[in-house]
Formats: C-alpha cells, structure tokens, sequence
C-alpha cells in the first residue's frame, strides 16, 4: 500500500462542511493541508491500514502533506502492541506533529503497561524546544500519572514549566485541572502558593470551576485564589 493511495481513501472520506470547522479550530494548519474525515472514520481507517504491506513506508515518509495523514499516523502508532516499536514509531514522529488535535490523540494503548519505562522518555519531551512535544509529554503524565502511579514529583515537573507557547500553557493548565479533580489535596499547594505563570494559573483554575469532578464547595475556594493582573 503506498501513501497516495492511502491519500485517495482519505479524500474518498472527506466531509467537507467537518473541513470547514477543523479550519477554524485547528489555526496552525493550512487550510488546504485539511481534507476534513471525522474521527471515527479514521480510527476506522487506521485499524484496517495497520496490517497491510507498504504501511511502514508511510509512517516513515515525514512530513506529510495533509493533517488528516498525520492524524491517521497518530491512530496507526496509538495500536502499535509491541512497545519498543512503538516508542521509536512515536519518537520519529513527534518532531512532525505541528497541531493540538493529532498531539492529543495520539495515545499509545501499549504505554498502560510501561509506566515506568515512560517516566525517562516523558521528562526528556518535556525538556524539548518543541512546542507538540512538550504538550505530547504533559498529555502523558495526565494520561497515565494521576492516579494509582501518581507522585508528587511529577506535577512539580509540570509546574516548571515556563513557555511562551499558548498550546503548551493551556495543556499545563488542563494538566492541573485534571489534578486538582484527581489528587485535590496533594496538588492544591501547586495553586495556592501561586507555581505557576499567572495566566496559566489563572486558566487552570477557570478549567477546574468548569469541571464536573471538582465540589462546588472546593470550586468556590479556588475562585479565591485566582491572581489579579498587574500583581
């Protein structure tokens, strides 16, 4: 199978008016970079391309032309079972990933049963110049960290974070929010003593009033601690 073919079974399942939103949701792709198949059909997709022949030379042609391949990319990677193939499939990959959607729905069933091989390949993303890799690696210390594998040292990660980037603040602050539903007690100093950059904090506090995991009473309390500009 080679990649225009899997080009034309894309364009075979385009929905154009699903195009035209992804363009205004998804700004740092080029509109004509988009084909516009929905998520079901490329998980679909992605189930029945993973075995066939020619399949490898399309995961390793990078960069590709359209987003929806480097979704489908994310969604063939995500089934991979063996996790040393796995791993090398998602590290070539992430230098290429250049949008919030395919980096945050790439998620590696195999990685479940490799925490703590994970934990030294996520510090390293979190340490790139990156801006998809760094919101890939926070992604997986969400994913797979805050519940029974959940340490403390991994927030403190998180909250040294400081970027410019919007994409990566606003995962920090998902991060948190997620957190704070989780491991409440544990994570709250993070907020209260004010480690993150106030926008950032700022965000993660209006994502946690948001939350439906999150009692009201504790909702009120973080409302207090939000930061004022200008302080």
């Amino acid at each position: 199978m080679k990649s225009e073919d899997i080009r034309k079974m894309l364009f075979d399942l385009q929905d154009v008016k699903y195009r035209d939103m992804q363009v205004k949701i998804i700004p740092t792709v080029r509109p004509d970079a988009i084909i516009g198949v929905r998520t079901p059909e490329l998980r679909k997709l992605a189930k029945e391309v993973a075995g066939e022949e020619g399949i490898e030379d399309f995961l390793n042609e990078l960069p590709h032309t359209y987003f929806d391949e480097n979704q489908l990319h994310a969604f063939v990677i995500s089934g991979i079972k063996d996790y040393t193939k796995c791993m090398e499939k998602v590290e070539r990959f992430l230098p290429f990933v250049d949008n919030w959607a395919t980096c945050d729905q790439m998620s590696p069933k195999i990685f479940k049963k490799h925490r703590q091989d994970l934990t030294e390949k996520i510090r390293s993303w979190i340490a790139s110049d990156k801006t998809y890799t760094v919101r890939f690696g926070i992604g997986m210390l969400m994913e797979h960290f805050l519940d029974e594998d959940f340490d403390l040292a991994y927030p403190d990660m998180v909250s040294r974070i400081r970027s410019e980037e919007y994409y990566v603040n606003m995962m920090i602050a998902w991060y948190f929010a997620t957190a704070l539903a989780k491991q409440y007690e544990a994570v709250l100093p993070f907020i209260e003593e004010g480690r993150l950059d106030v926008w950032t904090h700022n965000k993660a506090i209006q994502k946690s009033v948001e939350s439906y995991r999150i009692t009201q009473e504790r909702k009120e309390y973080l409302k207090t601690l939000k930061i004022k500009k200008g302080k």
